[in-house]
């Protein structure tokens, strides 16, 4: 197992997303320092995946995806997946960080082009695609509660 897969969460389903906002926020604390606030934006991303597909889907991200996104400046805060089932083999979640939307957008345009990237999906989607839809939001962190 690879560290990445490793360090993939569980959660239980109903304290998921107020757990990702959590962690935003107290990423965004560990990050800032006096009142010089960087204005960064993260992007929550929740993938619906198909059945049976979810180990393929932890492990093309631990042996390939996540190092993409370093080389493509997508800076990985976390992975989780719910604790109880049916959820925990249907939902991965993850947070990115960038410096801006516009850089956000850039780095996911040349992530998708990277031949490296398109490899590894071919190779993980042979018999079929791993998920189902994405849910993304682009979240803004909350400096007021961090300047009081």
């Amino acid at each position: 197992m690879t560290p990445t897969v490793s360090i993939l969460y569980n959660v239980k389903t109903s304290y998921l997303l107020p757990f990702l906002c959590g962690a935003a926020v107290m990423f965004g604390f560990s990050t800032l320092s006096g009142s010089n606030f960087p204005h960064h934006v993260y992007e929550l991303r929740l993938y619906h995946v198909n059945e049976g597909k979810m180990d393929a889907l932890k492990a093309r991200f631990g042996n390939h995806t996540d190092s993409i996104f370093k080389r493509h400046n997508m800076k990985s805060v976390g992975y989780w997946s719910p604790e109880d089932a049916p959820d925990s083999q249907k939902l991965f979640v993850y947070i990115l960080e960038h410096p801006s939307r516009q850089e956000a957008e850039k780095n996911w345009a040349a992530f998708q082009a990277d031949p490296e990237w398109q490899k590894a999906k071919a190779e993980s989607e042979a018999h079929g695609p791993l998920v189902d839809h994405v849910d993304r939001y682009f979240m803004d962190l909350f400096e007021t509660f961090l300047r009081s």
